[in-house]
């Protein structure tokens, strides 16, 4: 497959971008010792044209799973498809899976820009930015149908996992899952889950919403020598994913609970008239350790 990519660094880590490939994240490093700070891409990954495989990719115009075929705006039903192989439900939205167009690049940021008819009309905007070894990702959607329709936002990066990679996140409360992975009831946050404390990642599965987020978190990876100290604003949520045995993990920062179409009020959801804006920003701060 021949692949656009761009490349941004400043004077501590180098960034390449696919925006063929969903606007991904392909690789984020260490300029000095080429350490990746997001899970690494080899060719072989970039080579598979799916940004599930690569290093981080947005979530427009929603995070994750809805259920029951769609969901309903004040002029009707929206019907969605399912739009993955290995899911039966129509999950992470449509811009992870269409080609963005470059609209500036510079040594240290880039902005990419996608204007979408799927499953409505929206254009997404997404600029990276590199500065003294923090990588500041923003998010920016504009509603462009005549009907109105709720949106969300959010990003999946994918992180290197070993044994003594730690976490704290401060929530308050996490959905429980049925085996459809779509939530059931707000709980109280295991212990295993509770990481308002530096902590070691759970030994078993993790795939559920956690609520009531200040949109700080810390990621240690003193086997790997560094840290990442990130920060999220518009997201009061966010997802963690640490599937069993794996190499990697996932902390996701999202404006809204999975499925949240279906949920009561429909937290963290926007309803966007034609021409308004919705917004969400990530950044990541590398530290040595």
């Amino acid at each position: 497959m021949s692949l656009t990519l761009i490349e941004l660094e400043d004077e501590l880590t180098h960034l390449t971008l696919a925006p063929e490939l969903g606007a991904s994240i392909v690789n984020w490093t260490v300029r000095s010792t080429g350490q990746p700070l997001l899970r690494h891409s080899d060719e072989r990954a970039l080579n598979t044209g799916l940004p599930g495989k690569l290093g981080c990719y947005p979530l427009i115009p929603w995070s994750n799973r809805i259920a029951d075929g769609g969901f309903e705006c004040p002029d009707g039903w929206q019907a969605l498809a399912p739009n993955s192989l290995t899911d039966p439900l129509p999950i992470h939205g449509s811009a992870w899976q269409q080609a963005w167009q470059v609209v500036s690049h510079s040594a240290d940021e880039a902005v990419l820009q996608l204007d979408s008819t799927s499953p409505f009309a929206y254009r997404a905007v997404q600029r990276f930015h590199l500065a003294g070894g923090k990588l500041s990702i923003e998010l920016h959607v504009t509603h462009l149908a005549e009907r109105a329709a709720w949106h969300g936002l959010g990003l999946h990066p994918y992180l290197p996992r070993s044994a003594n990679t730690r976490l704290q996140a401060a929530a308050a409360q996490v959905w429980l899952c049925d085996a459809r992975k779509l939530p059931t009831q707000l709980s109280a946050l295991p212990a295993e889950w509770d990481f308002q404390q530096l902590k070691a990642l759970p030994e078993t599965l993790v795939d559920n919403g956690f609520c009531e987020w200040d949109g700080q978190c810390l990621i240690q990876q003193p086997d790997l020598g560094y840290e990442l100290d990130c920060q999220a604003i518009g997201s009061d949520y966010f997802l963690l994913y640490c599937p069993v045995g794996l190499d990697f993990f996932c902390i996701e920062p999202v404006s809204h609970p999975v499925n949240a179409h279906h949920l009561p009020g429909r937290p963290g959801l926007r309803l966007l008239e034609q021409g308004q804006s919705s917004e969400l920003g990530f950044s990541l701060q590398y530290r040595p350790l």
